[in-house]
């Protein structure tokens, strides 16, 4: 069986390659774990790394091995009981003494799930990975930046996913002829001369003998050149530009009135923060406005939106008129791409929620371009939910969301924020 060894000096993160290819690889169990460790931690740990736990049994590499029966020939160091043509049974199935594969067994032996920990970028970057902005336009091209990568060239030096086989190919190709041409011109010249001493009577013998022994000599050098070394290697470089892109505006309402309980409070604060990492994280200088509210509403900033204390009564049409008054005095919609995000209990003034459905339609909806509703609640819907759905049946930028338990942060954040067909 032909072995390859792979002798290149690696870089000094030589193990990350090896690392991406792997989280490529299990990119499913990973990202599962990461969903269901959004749903576990607490409100100030949501952005931190985390320790993946994968089935040894999804972790199995294909191997080659020989089949059963033939005849073998083997040497087995330290045998003292078996000479030559004696025959070896072969023991009986399922009786061997290895370890199990198995979560347990009678003897109390197995092997526990493959644990490995992921650092904070690759933790945001599987958490966030096919999301993006929905109905983004470019009205004005000089606040909003985002990443692409290009490619930029080729360089010396790189991790062996990136090597350009061509251009090593070729840098190859030129090296060899470098150092083989003059010796080959000279083998050429040694193999004439050769010739015709041998077609020629009475030729000198050890002029002869000795044109052999420079032809075999000269024939090894130009064998010892390597096909391929580190100096031929050619890598494909990447680098990051900035793309800049339109301006846009977040506009975040969070209900804090008496109805929402700590724990519906901490729900809220837990989609903000995913909102707000996915933000930060994807796009450069892009605002965000913080709105409070119970009876009153009021603008604050990103401390006081997830730690401050308030409450009281409750009036959602008050979030939803401040916004308004935001947007008109600071985010015209003709340089703007406006979003929103909104999260309640929907537990409202039965006469405000009319008022609610009479704002989003002719006021807000009209200069958004996406407006999401996360109603989180055990109980059954009440009117402010009826009112959203509503307009959801008639305006294609606004999406309404239900969540009931923690575990269903991330799948509804994921559903309102998906990359949209193109």
């Amino acid at each position: 069986m032909t072995s390859f060894i792979d002798r290149r000096l690696n870089a000094k993160g030589k193990s990350t390659v090896n690392r991406q290819r792997f989280i490529n690889r299990y990119k499913k169990q990973i990202k599962k774990a990461v969903s269901d460790a959004v749903t576990r931690r607490s409100v100030t740990d949501v952005d931190k790394g985390e320790k993946i736990s994968i089935p040894t049994r999804d972790i199995s590499e294909p191997t080659f091995h020989q089949g059963s029966g033939g005849v073998r020939e083997r040497v087995h160091p330290g045998n003292d009981k078996f000479a030559q043509g004696d025959q070896i049974e072969r023991p009986p199935s399922g009786q061997g003494q290895g370890a199990g594969q198995g979560e347990a067994s009678d003897s109390g032996e197995g092997q526990d799930d493959f644990v490995f920990e992921i650092s904070k970028d690759e933790y945001l970057e599987l958490l966030f990975e096919d999301l993006e902005l929905p109905n983004l336009q470019n009205n004005r091209l000089n606040k909003l930046v985002e990443y692409q990568v290009y490619r930029a060239g080729f360089t010396n030096d790189g991790v062996p996913a990136n090597i350009n086989i061509v251009r090593s190919l070729r840098s190859s190709l030129a090296r060899r002829t470098a150092m083989t041409s003059t010796k080959k011109n000279k083998l050429s010249q040694l193999e004439n001369e050769l010739d015709q001493l041998e077609n020629k009577p009475g030729s000198d013998a050890e002029r002869i003998m000795a044109l052999k022994a420079e032809i075999i000599d000269l024939k090894q050098r130009i064998k010892k050149v390597p096909f391929i070394d580190t100096f031929d290697l050619r890598y494909n470089n990447y680098a990051k530009r900035e793309v800049p892109s339109s301006q846009a505006v977040m506009f975040c309402l969070m209900d804090v009135s008496g109805s929402m309980d700590q724990a519906t409070k901490d729900m809220a604060k837990r989609f903000y923060i995913l909102l707000y990492l996915f933000l930060t994280r994807t796009y450069k200088n892009l605002d965000v406005v913080y709105i409070r509210h119970h009876t009153q509403a009021k603008e604050v900033d990103e401390h006081e939106f997830f730690y401050s204390q308030e409450t009281g009564g409750t009036i959602v049409s008050s979030a939803l008129k401040l916004m308004h008054e935001i947007q008109q005095k600071r985010y015209p919609e003709n340089e703007w791409n406006i979003y929103a995000a909104q999260a309640s209990d929907g537990d409202n003034w039965a006469d405000d929620s009319p008022s609610c459905h009479e704002l989003l339609e002719k006021k807000l909806l009209p200069v958004v371009r996406y407006f999401s509703y996360i109603e989180i609640t055990n109980r059954a819907h009440q009117t402010l939910w009826r009112e959203y759905e509503d307009l959801q049946k008639s305006h294609d930028n606004i999406a309404v969301q239900h969540i009931k338990q923690a575990e269903d942060i991330y799948p509804v954040f994921r559903e309102l924020f998906k990359k949209q067909a193109v």
